[in-house]
């Protein structure tokens, strides 16, 4: 593939201060813009099954199918492409951890100019040897995005290079705003609802704002993970609020703080707001999945989480409803996590703790119970007690069957604990059921998160041994940036002042999970 070469004959022109930037300057900036050196324009997608299951006419529009997997590239190439000829000598420096990375990688290849992009070291190798592919310069650098940043800038000053953002700059949104463009010739009519994913907000900035200035009528609604959820927060707040911490599973969105121009042409041409979790976006990777067969990462599925329990919630029918699937680079691994949870993202199985007689038979007179329904996952060790606790998943065939199931259960004498929206229960407990120890006394039990790197497990337990023993443990790699791990300490009640000094200075977010239902059902 050829790409042109870009014009850089003529100074850039300064650019307008965020405030001063309206839908006509970002239309204009995108009727001019140079994307197509390397993006293509992609396809809308029919989604007949997912459709009939809403009840309305589902779209997909197909940026996954760029030739990074992203419509990042189209903001960074235009970006790099209208660099001053001083600016482009001097080469350019971003800071990612993922799609933006490589559309840096891809500009930089295709226009001849040197780049270096600083990644954490908890970024998945296929990333890393993607972009050294396309011959950009990749420093590693701390365990997460700020750390990166943070260098990003400093090697920026030291080496003079021109810095990418990756969302927050009038150029780069407005590459990004060549999707809406794409759109308005691909659906016709203006009676329809667009559904945009939000980390930073050049994407939906960009949109929004062309399509404001062309198409006023066309609905706009932002989609964001509900532990991640800067640009709605900011919204209601009136101001750019900063997120104290930010969701794992949905990384290519996870934002601490959205751009200063993104929050001002969001909270100006954006109508709506919807916030999904994590069980709703693996089910919308499924979804996707059925119809097109092609594996959304995360964030590329937000969008369509967000579609479908928006209509769910106000009831839509019968309307033309559009998802921006934004990615598909997802590392493989990943998937027998988005595999476990897409059942219940669709409210397709119940997590259930049920209490039985501890006795011979027991077990078959609750599967009689259950009935015709099919058992997911059937949990159970002795204890020596007249009762046992059964850690069970149960198949449903819509969602009001959970409520009906757990109401048949308690009404033959049954006592029933709903885990299915219990985080731990899913991510930890299901894979520890029976791991009792009545002596482990003084036991507190902790949730923590670390960066997923080589190393990094060893170096969370030097850091975690101390005075207290280790009384629990559970770990399982899910292929993301972080890991997550559930721990068991034995801490007497005299020296709980001293282990909460212990724990603000490990360094690793701690949260006490010791009255989690699911933890004192199955592991006291």
């Amino acid at each position: 593939m050829t790409h042109p070469t870009p014009n850089l004959s003529q100074p850039s022109p300064p650019q307008p201060q965020p405030g001063q930037l309206d839908a006509l300057d970002v239309l204009r900036l995108a009727l001019t813009s140079k994307v197509y050196g390397a993006a293509i324009e992609t396809p809308v997608s029919e989604t007949p099954r997912l459709s009939a299951r809403v009840g309305s006419r589902v779209l997909l529009k197909r940026e996954d199918q760029q030739p990074i997997f992203s419509f990042k590239l189209r903001g960074a190439y235009n970006k790099m492409s209208q660099l001053t000829p001083e600016e482009a000598a001097r080469g350019v420096i971003c800071a990612s951890a993922g799609n933006h990375a490589q559309g840096v990688a891809f500009a930089a290849q295709a226009l001849d100019i040197a780049a270096v992009i600083v990644m954490p070291a908890t970024t998945p190798d296929i990333k890393v040897q993607a972009c050294r592919a396309r011959g950009a310069e990749v420093v590693l650098y701390g365990d997460s995005f700020s750390d990166a940043e943070t260098h990003a800038f400093a090697l920026q000053r030291e080496r003079g290079l021109t810095f990418v953002h990756p969302y927050d700059d009038p150029l780069v949104l407005a590459g990004q705003g060549t999707v809406a463009l794409e759109l308005l010739r691909q659906v016709p009519g203006d009676d329809y609802t667009v559904f945009v994913p939000v980390g930073g907000g050049g994407l939906i900035a960009g949109v929004a704002s062309v399509l404001a200035a062309l198409k006023p009528g066309v609905r706009i609604v932002g989609v964001e993970p509900d532990d991640s959820d800067a640009m709605y927060q900011s919204i209601q707040a009136g101001e750019r609020v900063r997120l104290d911490t930010v969701g794992i599973f949905v990384d290519g969105v996870a934002v601490k703080q959205v751009g200063a121009y993104t929050f001002d042409l969001t909270r100006r041409y954006v109508h709506d707001w919807v916030r999904v979790n994590t069980d709703e976006v693996c089910a919308a990777i499924k979804d996707v999945f059925d119809d097109t067969r092609a594996v959304m990462e995360p964030a590329g599925a937000l969008a369509v989480a967000g579609l479908k329990k928006y209509a769910a919630e106000r009831g839509l029918s019968g309307e033309t409803l559009v998802a921006l699937t934004c990615g598909a680079n997802v590392n493989f691994d990943r998937l027998r996590h988005v595999a476990e949870r897409a059942e219940i993202g669709e409210r397709r199985e119940a997590i259930l703790a049920v209490t039985v007689p501890e006795r011979p038979g027991a077990f078959r007179e609750f599967i009689e119970v259950v009935g015709a329904r099919a058992i997911t996952e059937f949990n159970y060790r002795y204890a020596p007690r007249s009762e046992a606790q059964i850690f069970v998943g149960v198949q449903l065939a819509h969602a009001a069957q959970r409520g009906e199931l757990v109401t048949q259960l308690r009404g033959l004498g049954y006592a029933v604990t709903d885990l299915t929206d219990d985080e731990l229960a899913k991510v930890h407990v299901r894979h520890m059921v029976g791991g009792r120890a009545p002596e482990a006394e003084g036991e507190r039990v902790y949730s923590f998160t670390f960066p997923e790197r080589p190393g990094a497990l060893l170096d969370f337990l030097t850091h975690l041994q101390g005075t207290w023993n280790i009384s629990l443990f559970h770990y399982r790699n899910h292929g993301s940036a972080h890991g997550r791990v559930l721990a068991g300490i034995q801490v007497p009640e005299g020296e709980l002042p001293e282990f909460g000094a212990f724990l603000a200075g490990l360094g690793y977010p701690a949260e006490d999970m010791s009255e989690n239902p699911a933890y004192r059902l199955f592991l006291t």
